[in-house]
């Protein structure tokens, strides 16, 4: 079975990387296409009356129907909301390199298409020895890359293509996050334009504020082919 998969990395943390990850699976889901969804690593964790809840893992799991154990979804969850080898230390713990990588092969002999999350910006540490970029390099996946809407997004979406293309990463596609519920200012107006003119790789759409089911309706997300952008050779063994 060929893999296909698509790895979804943020210019920063809180961008809305899930609610992109989330709703893409969503979207393939409902064309039929048997989707995984997995997050190498993740660390900040959520008390509620059920439990430790790991809301990323929650959200990823939940938009694929819940069909697959949540070790699968994300085997290695860390409870601080630090990087992971950071917060693996305040556990007496360490990433598992390895597992970072076969957790993801896994994923390769269960579906037709696996959707990554990937954990802060794209050299945010996800071990003691690797960051997000050199797991992206191992998966040799494409990449999708949310920016947050607003002042400082040209800079750091910018530099975040050029750290990717600089390691020979493909980069699919840009797409904009109003993360947060403000109206928007006139940074937040002009962004797109701007970073259409400088970007060499496409500025997919820009996303409002507004509900996972309001994504999975405009106009522009629905006339992507995600399938195609995801055609990607398997990892090396």
């Amino acid at each position: 079975m060929p893999s296909v998969g698509l790895i979804v990395v943020g210019t920063d943390t809180g961008v809305g990387k899930t609610f992109v990850s989330v709703a893409i699976a969503r979207r393939l889901r409902d064309l039929g296409v048997r989707v995984g969804v997995y997050k190498p690593a993740a660390s900040g964790v959520e008390s509620t009356s059920a439990g430790p809840v790991w809301t990323d893992v929650r959200d990823l799991s939940a938009a694929v129907g819940d069909s697959f154990p949540a070790a699968r979804v994300c085997p290695q969850c860390f409870v601080a909301p630090l990087a992971p080898p950071v917060a693996a230390r305040l556990e007496d713990r360490t990433v598992d390199d390895a597992l970072l990588i076969d957790g993801l092969r896994w994923w390769f002999d269960q579906v037709n298409a696996v959707v990554v999350e990937g954990v802060g910006g794209l050299l945010s540490p996800l071990s003691e020895a690797l960051t997000v970029a050199d797991f992206a390099a191992l998966a040799g996946l494409p990449l999708l890359v949310v920016g947050r809407l607003g002042l400082g997004t040209i800079n750091h979406t910018l530099l975040t293509v050029e750290a990717a293309l600089r390691r020979d990463l493909l980069v699919a596609g840009i797409v904009l996050s109003q993360a947060s519920p403000v109206e928007p200012d006139l940074a937040a107006m002009t962004n797109p334009q701007e970073l259409a003119r400088r970007l060499p790789v496409p500025l997919l759409g820009v996303i409002p504020h507004t509900s996972a089911a309001d994504l999975l309706r405009l106009d522009w997300f629905l006339k992507i082919d995600w399938r195609s952008i995801m055609q990607c050779p398997r990892p090396s063994p």
